[in-house]
């Protein structure tokens, strides 16, 4: 059996709990807790989180005392943890099964999209940056868990979720071709930097930060009257709109 360190490992039987002989390069672990992602091998900064019931693929073998680089399965999302934070908390496991959704599927399903992310702002929340696992979401972060949690799985953050989603057109005031369930992008012209979920009517829920008004999840509107702070702001910043046509393979996107 290899070792940490090495560059291959035997895969372990389906359902071993993580040791530390175990986490070799190529094998998958199923979470039976949520753990937090790193965005590099040392520091504090959040890159994501992963629900109990993910699985994700150790990458990079850790030196003795250092993170692992991991993939998560449902998205293709890279970050770093630590090598004990497994040990207790996940099981070993082969690739999860990721039907490919179609529109008509997701369609009937974006009920429960919205209802979740409804009941998510019955919850005491604050904005938190890679927050995934709830009661503290970033932006693209509640979009991801609100579609996850009706089986549907998005890339992980709002860019990638743009460039995933079919295009439809919106600007402040006219959102007469939205549907319940699109995305709304904000950002600059280079690069979209914000998500909300459509709820009807040019609504929409988001996750936003204090220093636009707000710490935590919210329903804005479109409307060039909303004189509200947080609304005023991201009118400015709106990119565009965008449809699920289908749901996400796992596979990693460019970034």
């Amino acid at each position: 059996m290899a070792r940490l360190g090495t560059t291959t490992a035997l895969l372990p039987p389906e359902g071993t709990p993580a040791a530390p002989e175990l986490l070799g390069p190529g094998t998958t672990w199923r979470l039976e807790a949520p753990l937090d992602l790193f965005s590099r091998p040392q520091g504090l900064g959040l890159t994501t989180q992963a629900a109990a019931g993910r699985c994700l693929r150790i990458v990079d073998a850790a030196p003795s005392g250092k993170r692992l680089r991991v993939r998560l399965a449902e998205d293709g999302y890279h970050g770093w943890l630590e090598p004990s934070h497994l040990l207790g908390r996940a099981r070993a496991s082969g690739a999860p099964l990721l039907p490919r959704l179609n529109r008509a599927v997701i369609a009937n399903r974006l009920e429960r999209v919205i209802a979740f992310g409804l009941a998510a702002m019955e919850v005491p929340n604050t904005y938190l940056w890679g927050g995934t696992v709830g009661p503290h979401y970033d932006c693209s972060g509640l979009v991801q868990t609100a579609f996850a949690s009706a089986g549907i799985w998005l890339p992980r953050d709002a860019y990638l979720q743009e460039r995933f989603c079919q295009p439809v057109a919106v600007q402040p005031g006219v959102t007469h071709l939205l549907e319940p369930g699109d995305l709304i992008f904000f950002g600059t012209a280079r690069r979209c930097t914000h998500v909300g979920l459509h709820l009807g009517g040019g609504h929409y829920q988001h996750s936003s930060g204090r220093e636009h008004g707000r710490n935590g999840l919210g329903i804005d509107n479109l409307n060039p009257r909303n004189s509200h702070p947080v609304a005023s702001h991201y009118r400015q910043e709106l990119r565009g709109a965008g449809r699920v046509m289908h749901s996400h393979d796992g596979s990693p996107l460019p970034t």
